[in-house]
């Protein structure tokens, strides 16, 4: 005989983020459906020989905080540190268009190359990467919560209000690895890309896992 449970899940921002709780608890065996929704953050689960343990552990296991489970802290949960790389992935991607894209122009066109070494104008220029890179992130961020059936308007408030301070750490942590390849004129060096990656990623990499195991934010 089936029976059925409710959990409140926290984390939850779009329908993505319903989408994956919903398919971690129906790979459960022993559950026979999940009803899973980001407006109420809970999930409704018909299930029949599976304990209320395991279906907690699935829904942490996605990367979302089941009923406090996620409260104590720690840095040993490997779904998280997945979850977390997930959306620092997504992050960098959108960060590295609007900020490689600029800082080649920069050498493409030499609007830089005369500049004078941390001058207003040279400060400004440096600036503008970062802008841009913030741009086309959140613009990246709002058209993948788009395809996950998300309004346009909900989608841009939820890119928006995602954590700045991540893509900051990583914005500036690309340009100053840049910088130090190019010597401090404002430029794409091809051979500082794969480190400004790497650098990028690993920058905010941790604070993205405090952040989802703390306060159980995610969007990916």
């Amino acid at each position: 005989m089936s029976e059925t449970s409710t959990i409140a899940v926290g984390g939850m921002t779009c329908t993505g983020c319903s989408d994956r709780v919903r398919d971690s608890l129906e790979a459960l065996d022993g559950v026979l459906s999940a009803e899973v929704s980001h407006e109420a953050g809970q999930a409704v689960i018909s299930h029949s020989g599976t304990g209320r343990e395991a279906m907690l552990a699935a829904i942490v296991g996605a990367g979302y905080n089941a009923e406090g489970t996620n409260s104590d802290f720690d840095w040993g949960d490997s779904g998280v540190w997945r979850q977390s790389a997930n959306n620092t992935k997504w992050c960098l991607i959108g960060c590295s268009i609007g900020e490689f894209g600029t800082l080649a122009y920069y050498s493409y066109s030499g609007i830089t190359a005369d500049l004078t070494m941390y001058s207003n104008l040279w400060y400004f220029y440096a600036i503008l990467p970062l802008i841009n890179g913030l741009a086309t992130s959140v613009m990246l961020e709002t058209g993948l919560l788009m395809r996950g059936q998300m309004d346009f308007r909900n989608a841009l408030s939820t890119a928006l209000g995602m954590s700045f301070i991540s893509m900051l750490m990583m914005e500036v942590a690309m340009e100053v690895t840049d910088l130090l390849f190019t010597s401090g004129e404002l430029g794409m060096n091809p051979l500082a890309i794969p480190f400004m990656l790497v650098v990028g990623f690993l920058t905010p990499w941790p604070y993205n896992y405090w952040r989802l195991k703390k306060y159980g934010v995610a969007c990916h």
